[in-house]
């Protein structure tokens, strides 16, 4: 019986990262969740000019028909608010349908393009939503880029 222990536990050799390999794991999960913050951080200081370039550009390359641009931007802006005092919980819940969209997404990016697709497609100044998901993105992602680092 003893030998067939010693076996299995031969056997069921765990994996450890080396000190070197967890630090630099580390050092790349803080600075990922540095730059979410700093992205975060930066829609504060620009939610007008943010909402207004979107809802624009949204109904300029016709991915969105309304009846009121005012109310689309004034949406969008309150859904920018509402980015910037979620938890970071609630952030990874609203995008996670989108998360696999593009390679290296803005999470601000995403957020809008979830609340688009999700939520704005159901409001009463809507008529309706068109492209795909990932032209909505791109549409909405260079705007973002001209105000928000990544």
């Amino acid at each position: 019986m003893r030998i067939c222990d010693k076996e299995v536990h031969k056997m069921a050799k765990m994996f450890r990262p080396s000190n070197r390999e967890s630090v630099i794991l580390s050092k790349i999960e803080s600075s990922k969740e540095r730059s979410r913050k700093n992205s975060i951080n930066s829609v504060r200081d620009n939610i007008d000019q943010l909402s207004n370039t979107i809802a624009t550009k949204l109904i300029e390359k016709k991915h969105i028909e309304t009846t009121s641009k005012n109310s689309l931007e004034e949406q969008i802006g309150k859904r920018l608010h509402t980015l910037c005092n979620s938890e970071d919980f609630d952030i990874d819940y609203q995008i996670a349908p989108f998360r696999n969209l593009v390679t290296h997404p803005h999470v601000v990016s995403l957020y809008l393009t979830a609340f688009v697709l999700e939520s704005l497609i159901n409001h009463k100044d809507v008529i309706d939503i068109f492209g795909t998901d990932e032209e909505i993105y791109s549409c909405i992602n260079r705007q973002v880029q001209k105000y928000v680092p990544q």
